[in-house]
């Protein structure tokens, strides 16, 4: 019976990302497509809920994502940013998230690779772009290991010029 409440108040830990074909994460620290659709959908998901990510993926976006707890993974003991909460291992984030009921992983490539295997849950936006330059990658992973719960086929428009699916996979 404990174990039962133990599990039911476990907090759930979610990866959410946009991969391109070849697991691609990134260009030069920052995305390589502009898809307002996946902004959105980002934005929907993390609202309201305890974001981590490393301090690559902070400077990329410039500034505290509003509405959300910031947590920035580092190695810089004295670095302060505007309206986050630094962490120094993935112990470190998760005990300052302790009280939450999801925590969203939002990257970088390390970051993902650290979190990847105690992730219960992934948001994934798949984007049908072949990118070249890529110099960042989502981490491998077994797609057998994952139940896929739902999937949404977007077709490219005048706002997002890829095709792209929002998959969300659950642990098995």
């Amino acid at each position: 019976m404990i174990n039962d409440k133990k599990e039911k108040n476990k907090q759930t830990i979610s990866i959410i990302a946009a991969i391109g074909k070849n697991n691609v994460l990134g260009v030069k620290n920052s995305l390589p497509w502009h898809l307002p659709a996946d902004f959105k959908h980002f934005k929907e998901i993390t609202m309201r809920k305890p974001v981590i990510m490393g301090q690559r993926t902070f400077e990329s976006i410039g500034k505290a994502l509003p509405d959300r707890i910031n947590i920035i993974l580092t190695i810089d003991k004295n670095l302060k940013l505007e309206g986050c909460i630094t962490a120094f291992s993935i112990d470190d984030a998760l005990q300052k998230t302790e009280n939450a009921k999801e925590v969203m992983i939002c990257g970088g490539a390390s970051v993902y690779k650290q979190f990847l295997p105690m992730a219960d849950k992934m948001y994934l936006t798949l984007v049908d772009a072949e990118i070249k330059e890529a110099d960042v990658f989502f981490p491998k992973f077994n797609w057998d290991d994952w139940n896929e719960m739902e999937r949404i086929e977007n077709k490219s428009d005048e706002k997002n010029k890829y095709n792209y699916t929002f998959v969300t996979l659950e642990r098995k």
